[in-house]
């Protein structure tokens, strides 16, 4: 995959200074599922992708268009805590072990895009942009205090996963990727390098055979 260098629609510009410093708002989404048909969707790595960076990757797509498509990687943890980069963010994060950053992709690293779940029920509204059932994206620029709705644990991504127009349909007509329906759960994994395998079980038949096989084939 080669992603587009370019700031994706929706999104605002980062406002906070630069490095790991720099944080992105969430999209303007305002319901579930908002506008492209693979929002809220999972994208997963096939043998077929052919990019070593996304080997076995899990992507959560966040925003899908006529603008092209763009998303994180779920399953690349850091060494990083979050409260090394985003001090008031670390309690968050702490609630969604491991408690570290995710890179999220290779397109603006310096920038940090953050996933949160409530911690009560809410009503979908403008207050809180719903990605995958009740897990939302939050402006981490707002302190977690004064979020509009209670958090009940954050996980942040450092840079994201971009698609030019047609890139991804391409690739998924190639069979690069998977789209597999999301849940919760895979956005606050704890053991990132079990997600492609559970991810890829819990379909059966063929696909759930294929979590069985080895990364490389010579290992088979």
């Amino acid at each position: 995959m080669s992603p587009p260098r370019r700031e994706p629609s929706g999104w605002s510009s980062p406002g906070a200074a630069a490095s790991h410093d720099q944080v992105v708002s969430g999209p303007s989404f305002e319901s579930s599922p908002p506008g492209g048909a693979l929002t809220g969707r999972l994208l997963v790595a096939s043998t077929r992708l052919g990019d070593p960076n996304f080997d076995r990757t899990v992507v959560l797509v966040l925003d899908h268009g006529e603008d092209g498509a763009l998303g994180v990687v779920l399953n690349r943890p850091t060494p990083v805590p979050v409260e090394e980069i985003l001090e008031p963010w670390g309690p968050q994060a702490d609630m969604a072990p491991p408690g570290v950053v995710f890179r999220g992709g290779p397109v603006a690293r310096d920038a940090v895009i953050g996933l949160a779940r409530p911690a009560a029920a809410v009503t979908v509204s403008d207050a809180w942009h719903v990605v995958v059932e009740f897990v939302g994206t939050v402006d981490l620029s707002v302190d977690p205090d004064d979020q509009p709705v209670g958090l009940g644990g954050a996980r942040l991504f450092s840079g994201y996963s971009g698609w030019a127009p047609d890139q991804l349909e391409a690739e998924l007509a190639e069979g690069a990727w998977f789209v597999l329906d999301a849940v919760p759960a895979d956005v606050f994994c704890a053991d990132a390098d079990q997600l492609w395998h559970d991810v890829m079980r819990r379909q059966g038949g063929a696909l759930a055979l294929l979590a069985t096989y080895p990364s490389h084939p010579s290992l088979n």
